[in-house]
């Protein structure tokens, strides 16, 4: 159940989210960040370009897991359940940066969050993990 705020090499996982609760009570995502303000209108043309180009190679690059398994994100079956970068992923990871970019030029605050447990998996695969976090989400803020 350590999570932190770090940047621990022996983390094996890595989140990037608001440090703020969304209308669901869950911390979004960088990318559920930056696609709402995309949704929102608020992207630059560049930004846009930016978003929907990597958008499409990260959908390519590796499997999203709710079409393994439709009901992963459902709040009654799996609460919380949150995708956590394994830190092997370097080739995802080295595309985060444009993001936090975008988000930086917003005001939008994202945490990087690790852990070497962030939680119960319920999806895995050689890039990523699905977890339902112990307890109460906010264990995913530091303290």
């Amino acid at each position: 159940m350590g999570i932190s705020v770090s940047d621990s090499e022996s983390d094996q996982y890595v989140r990037f989210q608001s440090p703020h609760r969304n209308s669901r009570g869950h911390f979004t995502g960088i990318f559920g960040l930056v696609n709402n303000l995309a949704r929102a209108g608020r992207l630059s043309d560049e930004q846009e370009s930016f978003r929907r180009s990597n958008n499409s190679w990260y959908d390519s690059a590796y499997p999203d897991p709710s079409t393994v398994d439709p009901t992963i994100y459902d709040d009654e079956i799996n609460p919380g359940a949150a995708a956590w970068f394994k830190s092997s992923a370097v080739r995802l990871l080295a595309r985060v940066p444009g993001y936090l970019e975008i988000l930086a030029a917003h005001d939008i605050a994202c945490l990087v969050v690790r852990s070497a447990d962030p939680g119960r998996i319920i999806y895995e695969d050689d890039v990523q993990v699905v977890v339902v976090p112990y307890g109460a989400i906010s264990a995913w803020l530091p303290t």
